[in-house]
């Protein structure tokens, strides 16, 4: 009993320490303290793993190059956000799920979610996921957890130094605008269908900000027309550009709207990393990126590995560090890398007007 006691002292005391440091700033805090991530699939870490969802990736071979294995990542291996914590000298960020200690809530948490959208209702296919408004509600919960731990002072300060990393707008059109059962599109054409999402994008930022976030990163949406699920539309296997012209509007408009809210909200920094750039860059030379496969998912059935994709148990492609696509709908750990490392390190013409590297240091 007196040892179980002593241990249980011990432990509380540890994480007294912890937490005092984390007040005085001591002990060679990083200059970014934390990872607060924000999206759909092409980030989400385990989220809907106990939804009741059809959008799961908690299985073998998802996972298959990544330490713990089958985790919930919809990949291989790395995310672009798993990446981009190792730039910033950060642990991987566990999912809003998982996170159950203060001490890894100090260091950021993954709200996304497989089929989550800007509009709530996007990726109801699905059925179980977590939309970007339920995500945002996620983390003004976990801003007052860290305020009860540290201190309203403190728990500011830290969050205003954090990194929020946003990416949402894929199941805005991939399960909502272009979905048969949804009406949206007889409803509003491609820049309207935009100016729609956008306004909510907006408001929804701004919701952040007041929760206390002041440094983000805001993907914009990637070049969908030529992932293997498109591709295996049509017998030739060619990328719609007719697809691309529909997320154009919408990346227009949110490098817009990051400009108006660096310009209206008080020390915020928005900073836009342009996925749609660095996926046809890599798509029209990739050799020069290191792949020989850009027409097909490595883990899949039918035209392209995009028409099912990565089933239970079934056997990927041996050489994934030479394909871009994983799977039906999302790119492999060698491609988020890169994306990552553009994203922190890369020119104004891929991360506009700082790039994570510089914004850390702001």
């Amino acid at each position: 009993m007196a040892g179980a006691l002593g241990l249980e002292l011990r432990c509380l005391f540890v994480l007294l320490l912890t937490l005092a440091a984390v007040v005085s700033g001591g002990g060679g805090e990083r200059p970014v303290p934390a990872l607060f991530v924000f999206g759909d699939s092409l980030i989400d870490n385990g989220n809907n793993n106990n939804l009741a969802s059809l959008a799961k990736a908690n299985y073998f071979p998802y996972g298959i190059d990544f330490a713990a294995g089958p985790t919930g990542r919809f990949c291989n291996g790395y995310t672009i956000v798993d990446e981009l914590a190792d730039l910033l000298g950060l642990p991987l960020v566990p999912p809003y799920s998982e996170a159950s200690t203060i001490q890894q809530v100090l260091q950021g948490v993954n709200y996304a979610s497989a089929a989550a959208g800007i509009l709530d209702d996007s990726g109801g296919n699905f059925v179980g996921r977590i939309p970007f408004n339920e995500q945002i509600g996620y983390f003004e919960s976990t801003a007052a957890q860290i305020a009860g731990a540290i201190g309203p002072a403190a728990a500011g300060g830290r969050l205003a130094r954090s990194i929020l990393f946003v990416g949402m707008g894929s199941n805005d059109y991939l399960n909502n605008y272009l979905m048969p059962n949804y009406d949206t599109r007889r409803r509003y054409d491609p820049q309207q269908f935009a100016d729609l999402l956008v306004r909510q994008y907006a408001a929804q930022l701004t919701r952040l900000y007041k929760a206390g976030g002041r440094k983000f990163v805001v993907a914009g949406v990637g070049a969908l027309g030529c992932i293997p699920s498109v591709l295996a539309q049509n017998l030739a296997g060619q990328c719609s550009q007719e697809v691309d012209d529909l997320v154009l509007p919408f990346n227009d408009n949110v490098r817009a709207m990051l400009d108006g809210l660096n310009a209206d909200l008080a020390g915020a920094r928005f900073t836009y990393l342009d996925n749609f750039r660095v996926f046809r860059a890599i798509l029209g030379n990739p050799a020069a990126f290191g792949f020989s496969v850009v027409d097909r998912g490595c883990c899949g059935i039918g035209r392209n590995g995009g028409q099912i994709s990565c089933l239970p148990f079934m056997p990927p492609c041996a050489d994934r560090d030479r394909y871009v696509f994983w799977d039906a709908y999302h790119p492999t750990a060698a491609v988020n890398v890169i994306i990552a490392r553009q994203a922190f390190h890369g020119a104004a013409d891929v991360v506009d007007p700082v790039n994570v590297q510089q914004l850390a240091t702001l």
